[in-house]
């Protein structure tokens, strides 16, 4: 999922003063884009077609803690955690690429035989057989600055769910296009070592390559050409932060739905339409929420565009179906999310496909949230020791949730015994 923009909901909404760079490709554009069925038997290779490839450079102290010492830990839903393990070694089974233009995974050969006894059990296990498991085999790690400090900050994020039809006309009036025919991508990292993992793209103009289309130039352009656009949403304000989310269900007026997963973006540096709001005196900083823009857009219909264009990012999608409604989006590492058991995090301190637990509080409060999740995505904002995006499913539920969040929080990471701590490749 391409939390794209700026990962953190309750960063955008609250932070609106800054601005992003959209040519960090810090999610899906960078990973893998295999996909799994999540029904299917897990199939665990042999371990000689799991090539050995250098190791990524971790930067994390990582402690040999017990799981005594991890708070809540009695208390997680073992069978649900479970289905998240069975699924999460889908991805730790692959083969690495050895690609340093990919985000870091968590050594495939570490996992071997812990996935293959997981694939032996099945995707359905009693809790209690699935809790003895884990803990027999797996090492909690505590995630370490050099500095010794441990406590981070987790922010949470969604799939929003929007109402939008094939068909443009009546309130379906703002497209969500597909990636163009002459949006090119070079990865700097090819001719320049040092810039391993930087892109930019543009468009052949002449004989150059020039930046590509700004937003306002892009949706000029293409005003009346319909062939570029997968479906029409019904509010500019939603279409807006969808492309921040990077992915979304879109309700069709038949009853059908459909996903919108990112594809790619223009290159273009990302501005807040929080901040220019707060500019143009028409909303405090501190209002600039998502509900208080959608009434300044409905009071405001004919300065949409304005609004819209004052930011020059925009993001391309590719249309998915979806079979599954429990299941999300995919994540930076291609495997879908599942609500509550999967986090975004920086992975040159947790390596993609590590199961991490998680010892944070809800929302805007003082509650516990304690449990097993999966380190499947990734972010922009989402930088440094013990930080984390909490994924909290699909819908207006699941987007106050995230909306609200910004708690401390620290981390763990869980690791086969006898594997050593943490490695990447």
């Amino acid at each position: 999922m391409k939390k794209y923009l700026i990962s953190g909901i309750a960063l955008l909404l609250a932070s609106c003063a800054g601005t992003g760079n959209l040519g960090s490709d810090s999610r899906t554009d960078q990973s893998e884009t295999q996909v799994y069925d999540l029904r299917a038997p897990l199939k665990v290779p042999d371990i000689a077609t799991l090539k050995e490839t250098s190791a990524r450079k971790l930067v994390a102290k990582y402690v040999k803690s017990e799981w005594s010492k991890l708070p809540g830990w009695a208390d997680d839903d073992a069978q649900e955690l479970w289905l998240g393990m069975y699924n999460n070694c889908r991805g730790l089974m692959r083969p690495v690429s050895g690609s340093l233009t990919i985000p870091a995974r968590a050594t495939p050969r570490a996992w071997h035989s812990v996935c293959s006894k997981v694939a032996t059990m099945g995707p359905a296990v009693d809790g209690q057989v699935a809790k003895k498991f884990i803990q027999t085999e797996l090492q909690p790690w505590a995630v370490f600055t050099s500095k010794n400090t441990s406590k981070g900050t987790v922010t949470g994020y969604y799939e929003p769910v929007v109402k939008g039809s094939r068909v443009y006309g009546g309130s379906y009036q703002w497209p969500m296009y597909s990636v163009p025919s002459d949006l090119i991508t070079v990865d700097l990292g090819s001719v320049y070592p040092e810039l391993t993992g930087k892109r930019v793209r543009g468009k052949i103009k002449g004989s150059k390559l020039v930046p590509y289309d700004t937003r306002e130039q892009f949706t000029s352009r293409n005003s009346k050409d319909q062939s570029k656009v997968i479906v029409y949403l019904d509010d500019p304000v939603e279409a807006f932060f969808l492309q921040v989310q990077g992915s979304g269900r879109v309700l069709l007026p038949d009853g059908k739905s459909l996903r919108l997963a990112y594809a790619d973006h223009n290159g273009r540096p990302y501005s807040s339409i929080g901040k220019w709001l707060a500019d143009k005196g028409e909303l405090p900083i501190s209002k600039a929420s998502m509900q208080n823009i959608k009434a300044w857009a409905a009071h405001n219909p004919s300065r949409i565009p304005e609004m819209l264009n004052s930011n020059q990012a925009l993001v391309f999608f590719r249309e998915e179906p979806i079979s599954d409604a429990i299941v999300g989006p995919k994540g930076a590492y291609g495997i879908p999310l599942i609500a509550k058991r999967a986090i975004a995090v920086d992975p040159t301190v947790v390596p993609l496909g590590s199961p991490v637990y998680l010892s944070t509080t809800m929302p805007a409060s003082k509650s516990a949230l304690r449990r097993v999740v999966f380190a499947q995505d990734t972010g922009a904002a989402i930088k440094g020791i013990a930080r984390a995006d909490f994924y909290w499913g699909s819908g207006p539920e699941a987007g106050q949730l995230a909306g609200r969040m910004k708690q401390d929080g620290f981390m763990w990471i869980l690791w086969p015994k006898n594997s050593g701590q943490p490695s990447a490749r």
